[in-house]
């Protein structure tokens, strides 16, 4: 009895000693949501093939969602080539989350299950408390302005862990990803009520799931159109909301160009792929902290 005691004790010792978690059948599940920036606009193909090696490492133990529930090997999703992204192969912020995670604990399966939608508002289309006066209050086309995203992310989520439990596999929500708000700093409005907003949209999450504090991590926006100050408020908003709250982190950025922190597209509202490679690993790097 002592010698096998001994043997688990040092098994603990050398798991926590390689930065690894015990050994879990539990599927470990990140949500992920917001506008363009979160679809991201990454060129797989210029990752260097090191990069693209562990990727397919741990390819078989990370899975994808992107509004629906066809759970995908993690990798890049098609690209529709155009003038402005003139390439096959692209990828936002879930490839480098799911590596880092992926990484950081080899004994574990991952689901990434993301809604992301470019052009689109917290006050509008992602409003926890949606309704179509103010969808139509601010955004553009009718398409959008039909949108209930937090809704329809919320049903998608839903879908897919029912999904896992048919497979007979167990699982846990360990996290929100948040990258959004360079359209709520078009409106009045919709700036100086980010905020609150937010606050609303975390609770709706977490009530919905049932994971009381389920930790949430947002990219802070640092785009320069819309309203005076409007980009400045969005910014300020996420700061206080995390300040508020002990299980939300900002991941803060430059508020100018070059953007050196982040690399964007020659747009300057874009992230481009080292901004991507980035911007996932800081997503990933402030998660664990709260595992």
């Amino acid at each position: 009895m002592k010698n096998k005691l001994t043997y688990l004790v040092l098994i603990v010792f050398a798991a926590n000693l390689m930065g690894c978690s015990i050994p879990s059948n539990e599927v470990q599940v990140i949500l992920l949501a917001g506008q363009s920036n979160m679809a991201g606009a990454g060129n797989y193909d210029e990752l260097d093939d090191s990069i693209k090696a562990r990727i397919k490492k741990v390819s078989n133990r990370v899975w994808v969602s992107q509004s629906n529930t066809e759970q995908k090997p993690l990798s890049y999703y098609n690209n529709k080539p155009s003038e402005k992204y003139n390439f096959t192969k692209r990828f936002g912020p879930e490839l480098f989350i799911g590596l880092t995670l992926a990484e950081k604990y080899p004994n574990q399966e991952f689901l990434l299950i993301k809604e992301a939608k470019g052009g689109t508002s917290l006050y509008g289309a992602w409003n926890p408390e949606w309704s179509l006066e103010k969808a139509k209050e601010i955004e553009k086309g009718e398409a959008k302005q039909s949108w209930n995203l937090c809704e329809i992310h919320i049903e998608s989520i839903k879908k897919n862990l029912a999904l896992l439990s048919e497979k007979g596999k167990s699982y846990k929500i360990i996290g929100m990803t948040w990258m959004q708000g360079e359209n709520d700093a078009i409106l009045e409005n919709s700036a100086r009520n980010y905020a609150q907003n937010l606050k609303k949209l975390i609770t709706k999450y977490r009530t919905e799931f049932e994971v009381k504090n389920m930790p949430f991590i947002g990219g802070q926006i640092n785009s320069h159109y819309g309203i005076k100050d409007g980009s400045d408020l969005v910014r300020k908003a996420c700061i206080d909301v995390a300040k508020s709250d002990p299980f939300v982190k900002v991941i803060e950025t430059v508020k100018d160009s070059p953007y050196n922190d982040y690399p964007k597209h020659s747009d300057n509202v874009h992230y481009n792929t080292e901004g991507l490679t980035r911007l996932g690993t800081a997503f990933a790097k402030d998660l664990i902290t709260f595992l």
